[in-house]
């Protein structure tokens, strides 16, 4: 045995909107016994694997549309308005866990777009939130992860800047700045959800503390690259796992002082176990 100090992070584990979608789901998994979902409900293929096993039934937007007469969860992501009249064309009631952060953003973006705004997204492409941004759009908006993406010569000289609820809040202000330096107004909406930038903040404190790092989450989840990379960046000797079977001995030295963390999206029991499997080293 090596004598190994483990402790796991105290603000890590779900956000509230993903809290909120999983005991949404629980509750009506534990009456009906069964409930479709739009998508995976988390980006954690453990805590998905789960529900799955309580009677959670993962579709697409292609089986959505054969879909009727059911009840259809829709995520802490949010979805576009396109959804919202297909549940109504094939009478599903649909169960919304929608994050109220989310939702707010969709509304601002949506008011944006009624007003004529040029609209840009930093966020990621395809990602399950963004598509819902997008749809308040028409899906004209811009949508860009690195700003390398855009033709700063002919993009509008005026534009309005929006950003997925889970990116980097630095990166966010660093292409900001560079759009204004290319004397291009911006009319910035700092639309980061606070929980996770603070969850930034955190960690590069929490990742100091101890010799070695394992961070714990779905290889899905946008929130838990960047916030890997807060650990990573803080803490070289970080490592990244999806579940207790990817933890190496190897990793660690007697004595060592162990810091467990996750994303947003990384459930609190799965941390736990991540803990009990380094303490049989």
């Amino acid at each position: 045995m090596k004598n190994l100090q483990v402790h796991i992070d105290s603000h890590s584990g779900f956000c509230f909107g993903v809290v909120y979608a999983i005991e949404m789901a629980e509750d009506i998994l534990n009456e009906e016994g069964v409930l479709y979902c739009l998508g995976d409900i988390v980006h954690n293929d453990e805590e998905v694997k789960r529900l799955k096993n309580k009677g959670l039934i993962i579709i697409d937007h292609e089986k959505l549309k054969t879909l009727k007469n059911e009840k259809v969860l829709i995520r802490a992501h949010g979805e576009p308005p396109t959804t919202y009249r297909l549940a109504i064309e094939n009478n599903l009631v649909l169960i919304d866990a929608s994050c109220p952060v989310v939702l707010k953003l969709q509304h601002r973006i949506k008011n944006s777009f009624d007003k004529g705004d040029s609209i840009y997204i930093y966020g990621k492409h395809a990602h399950a939130e963004v598509i819902g941004l997008l749809g308040q759009t028409n899906n004209e908006a811009v949508v860009f992860q690195d700003i390398s993406e855009l033709d700063l010569d002919t993009m509008p000289k005026n534009i309005t800047l929006y950003s997925q609820t889970t990116k980097s809040t630095d990166k966010f202000y660093e292409i900001n700045s560079l759009l204004k330096e290319n004397g291009i107004s911006v009319n910035t909406n700092d639309t980061i959800c606070r929980q996770v930038s603070n969850r930034d903040r955190e960690l590069r404190d929490f990742a100091t503390k101890f010799d070695k790092i394992i961070f714990v989450s779905g290889t899905k989840s946008s929130n838990g690259k960047v916030l890997f990379n807060v650990c990573k960046d803080t803490n070289p000797n970080t490592f990244f796992v999806s579940n207790t079977e990817e933890i190496e001995a190897d990793w660690f030295t007697e004595n060592d002082r162990i810091g467990i963390c996750g994303a947003t999206s990384t459930p609190m029991w799965l941390m736990e176990e991540v803990k009990e499997r380094i303490l049989t080293f």
